[in-house]
């Protein structure tokens, strides 16, 4: 035998040695997954309808899982820090993401720089709930349903103003989707963050908002706001007297959910066992109940239907950031 012919043997033997180790190696590490500490990056401060959601899930995921699943909160950019770590971390399963409709749908459309592309740089893992937004009015605005808000709106075009947690937020882009729909006209002043937002929505300062179902329930409960219509399809459980936008404005439509990802090439083995422990712990009784405190509806979904999720939810919001012009640094 001629030596280039031992040495191309040789090369072969390695190569299927290489492909051999890398193939069982991966195997073997996805049968030990996890054999340490989970971390949930939440891209937004605590206390959000999203940390609320991640600290729960990641809860009762540290049960099924036998290793803790530890929340880490990582705000800035709109949750384009935190996700954007996420992308860049090991794709072994230890590091996944809480994602938003923000993350994946909005912050791709919207910001100049691009830290992630929110398609290829993740692998989907579940779906897991969706949560109502809100449209919500000083008491003292002569307007009681939705009806009357776009007849007030169209009787006085720029006159009204409506809040929002911040530009580029979902929530603004409810308001811009809805002056769209409902062919009217309103000025948007955006606050940094829902809360001070509310405080001057209360105060009449600015009339109109919206805002996620959960931060205004009480309010809603009080009395100090008034509830024109929820943006999901179904009207939610917890306020049944409330009804749908898309209810006057047919096909309107929009919601705040949560997602988890993991880093784009985690072994599908390793996103296998995350998908079914995320899945268990969205049906377990007491995550049922909590959810049900802030009318998320609980949805649990393969990896291939939350990627047809991200896709389905970039395509309508794009013509949204476009006619709003709506572009961040």
């Amino acid at each position: 035998m001629s030596l280039s012919a031992i040495t191309r043997r040789a090369s072969l033997a390695l190569g299927i040695s290489i492909l051999s180790a890398v193939t069982f190696g991966g195997l073997a590490q996805a049968q030990t997954f996890p054999d340490r500490v989970v971390t949930m990056v939440v891209p937004f401060a605590a206390g959000g309808s999203t940390d609320v959601v991640a600290r729960v899930i990641a809860n009762k995921m540290s049960d099924l899982l036998g290793q803790q699943v530890i929340v880490q909160n990582i705000g800035g950019g709109g949750g384009s820090l935190g996700a954007g770590n996420v992308a860049r971390a090991d794709p072994d399963g230890y590091t996944i993401l809480m994602g938003t409709v923000a993350t994946h749908a909005l912050n791709p459309l919207i910001l100049k720089t691009k830290p992630y592309d929110a398609e290829k740089d993740f692998a989907p893992i579940s779906l897991l709930v969706i949560v109502p937004n809100v449209l919500v009015v000083n008491p003292e605005l002569p307007a009681k349903s939705v009806q009357e808000l776009v007849d007030l709106l169209k009787a006085n075009p720029d006159k009204y103003s409506y809040a929002s947690s911040g530009n580029g937020t979902p929530l603004h882009l409810s308001g811009e989707l809805f002056k769209k729909m409902a062919g009217v006209s309103m000025q948007h002043i955006p606050y940094k963050g829902a809360g001070p937002a509310l405080n001057d929505v209360i105060g009449n300062q600015v009339p109109i908002m919206f805002d996620n179902l959960p931060s205004s329930s009480s309010h809603m409960k009080g009395g100090t706001l008034r509830a024109l219509g929820v943006t999901t399809k179904e009207r939610a459980a917890s306020f049944p007297d409330v009804p749908t936008i898309g209810e006057t404005i047919p096909g309107y439509e929009t919601y705040t959910w949560n997602a988890l990802f993991a880093p784009a090439g985690t072994p599908p083995e390793v996103i296998a066992k995350l998908n079914e422990s995320a899945n268990k712990a969205m049906k377990d009784p007491a995550v049922i109940e909590r959810m049900k405190e802030f009318s998320a509806t609980i949805v649990g979904s393969t990896p291939d239907e939350l990627a047809s999720h991200v896709k389905a939810e970039i395509a309508k919001w794009t013509p949204v950031v476009k006619d709003a012009n709506v572009q961040m640094d």
